[in-house]
């Protein structure tokens, strides 16, 4: 089965639409979910369809492309620029899935779903199939969703070396969500939490985590495109590196554009005169532009291993894992300096800046950005140690 929806060509992710984001961002946080004219935005403007199929009506885009227009949004919102990437990612992450899943999935468009990965769900083999239960945290876009993918353990309980880690795929008629995501940052995020309850799912919407973790998983050669042969963490962890990314720049365009402006308490003179304050923007713009170059290191030795057809070994997986947990700790140790040289006036509830590092404060919580955790995989995979194969790599 063939389905084709038409699509812009590219996605239009405009200096215009990072605007009307930073417009909305007061509301966003207030509401706690995406404003209904951002959800409308972003689909007018093909971006969800970056990463789907060609046979889908996608624009089947190189994995990379993604990365720019999220590190861009966050110019105008970390918490919009979070959401609406995950959104465009677990279009990738449906299109690794069974040709069955994606043909069922992807004749709703645009396909919105949250994917909260921790397998905090059991699902038992039943028919053709799992009854999957269970309660889910993190579920990002949710309040916006027409389906969704969990993470489950499943298998029988009477054979434990039968047991798998997989995601399930549902259609969000099946889940309940609890309004939970009362937060100090990344509060457009809409991150409640989902119940499931005894459903029924198909072997055909099920992937095993470890398929998806070494980019062998079923699309990976259903569709003619290295795209799906990325592996999941270091796709996972860039992307969701990029609104700390894109904020820190932010950061930095606003802390130039106020050292004019600003005149120092009992000193009288701008702030642009002081040689430290000159030193913090040098000093700002050179660590951001390292991190860019790291970004673009690191996805290049990606793509290379892609295209040449073999997988993506562990010891890269980790290095990759660990780029992105860098970038969101640099990133935010940036911003936390731009801040302290930028006086009390930004600590008010209406300046952008106090927003920003509360975003990017909560967004550095995400469990791939653990940097003791992440340093130690790749420093452990690099020397041949053996790791958990839980591991998040």
């Amino acid at each position: 089965m063939r389905i084709v929806t038409a699509v812009s060509a590219t996605p239009a992710i405009t200096p215009e639409f990072v605007a009307r984001l930073a417009e909305r961002a007061p509301e966003a946080e207030r509401i706690r979910r995406l404003p209904a004219e951002t959800v409308a935005d972003v689909t007018a403007s093909g971006f969800t369809e970056l990463l789907v199929p060609a046979r889908f009506g996608g624009q089947q885009a190189a994995w990379p492309s993604i990365l720019d227009p999220v590190r861009r949004m966050a110019h105008g919102c970390a918490s919009s620029a979070w959401t609406l990437g995950f959104y465009a990612l677990h279009n990738w992450m449906l299109a690794l899935f069974d040709e069955r899943a994606q043909e069922e999935a992807f004749a709703t468009r645009p396909f919105l779903a949250p994917a909260p990965l921790a397998p905090t769900g059991r699902g038992v083999p039943s028919g053709d199939g799992i009854r999957l239960t269970g309660r889910w945290s993190w579920a990002t876009g949710v309040m916006d969703g027409n389906w969704i993918m969990v993470g489950a353990i499943c298998g029988p309980d009477e054979d434990p070396a039968a047991i798998y880690p997989a995601l399930a795929l549902l259609p969000i008629s099946d889940v309940r969500i609890e309004d939970v995501w009362h937060t100090d940052g990344m509060r457009a995020t809409g991150s409640n939490d989902v119940v499931i309850t005894d459903a029924f799912v198909p072997h055909h919407r099920l992937v095993r985590v470890a398929d998806i973790y070494s980019g062998t998983a079923p699309g990976a050669g259903l569709h003619d495109a290295d795209t799906y042969r990325w592996p999941m963490v270091p796709a996972l962890s860039l992307l969701a590196a990029m609104p700390a990314l894109g904020s820190a720049e932010r950061v930095a365009e606003v802390y130039a554009e106020r050292l004019g402006e600003r005149i120092l308490a009992y000193e009288g003179v701008t702030q642009k005169e002081k040689p430290l304050a000159q030193a913090r923007l040098g000093e700002a713009r050179v660590r951001l532009r390292a991190l860019r170059g790291l970004l673009a290191d690191t996805v290049g030795d990606i793509e290379a291993v892609v295209a040449s057809g073999d997988p993506v070994p562990r010891p890269v997986r980790a290095e990759a894992r660990l780029a992105a947990a860098h970038i969101v700790r640099e990133s935010r140790s940036v911003i936390a300096d731009l801040l302290e040289a930028s006086g009390a006036s930004v600590h008010f509830a209406d300046n952008p800046l106090q927003r920003i590092k509360r975003d990017v404060d909560v967004l550095a919580g995400h469990v791939v950005f653990d940097y003791d955790t992440s340093r130690e995989l790749a420093g452990a995979l690099t020397l041949g140690m053996k790791v958990s194969r839980t591991a998040m790599v």
